[in-house]
């Protein structure tokens, strides 16, 4: 699987209140109206002008905070291509794999890039390209992978059963 898309920067300590506000968590339940609001306490920007597809590279502890499932949702309902990040909070880093939304840990790729900066992730190799350089990271193993193709936990494990 390759993804090649524009950079949304961020910084370190991202929070999942910030990528999806507290203030609907209990009000907005349908998924593709989460999206409308996908970071909108960060990057109003954001929210106007993400294209499906595009990357965010984050810093140190992205998606810190509660455990609130919606900010992986709104992400990956935004059409998020995949999430970069120098270190991710744990329950969040397994909120996003659940939502088969790929995301890689890279000390590297936030300091070489700028928002509006394209990129591409090649998962296969491991490889992230990026202003002219190749940086690797390891590939996901086979059952990862799987959640990330299937789109989601819940998706893979019904067609393992044969129910999708």
């Amino acid at each position: 699987m390759k993804i090649k898309g524009r950079v949304w920067k961020y910084g370190d300590d991202v929070n999942t209140d910030v990528i999806f506000a507290g203030k609907y968590t209990y009000t907005i339940k349908d998924r593709a109206e989460m999206a409308k609001y996908a970071l909108e306490d960060l990057d109003p920007e954001f929210t106007k002008s993400a294209k499906p597809g595009d990357i965010i590279v984050g810093g140190k502890n992205w998606g810190c905070g509660s455990s609130r499932e919606q900010a992986a949702i709104c992400l990956k309902e935004r059409g998020v291509g995949a999430i970069i990040a120098k270190s991710f909070a744990r329950i969040h880093y397994r909120n996003c794999l659940n939502e088969g939304l790929p995301i890689i840990i890279s000390s590297e790729v936030q300091d070489l890039v700028k928002s509006g900066d394209e990129l591409e992730i090649d998962f296969e190799s491991g490889t992230i390209t990026v202003a002219g350089r190749n940086i690797k990271f390891p590939p996901y193993p086979e059952f990862v992978q799987g959640l990330v193709n299937d789109g989601g936990l819940i998706p893979h494990v019904k067609k393992s059963l044969g129910l999708a």
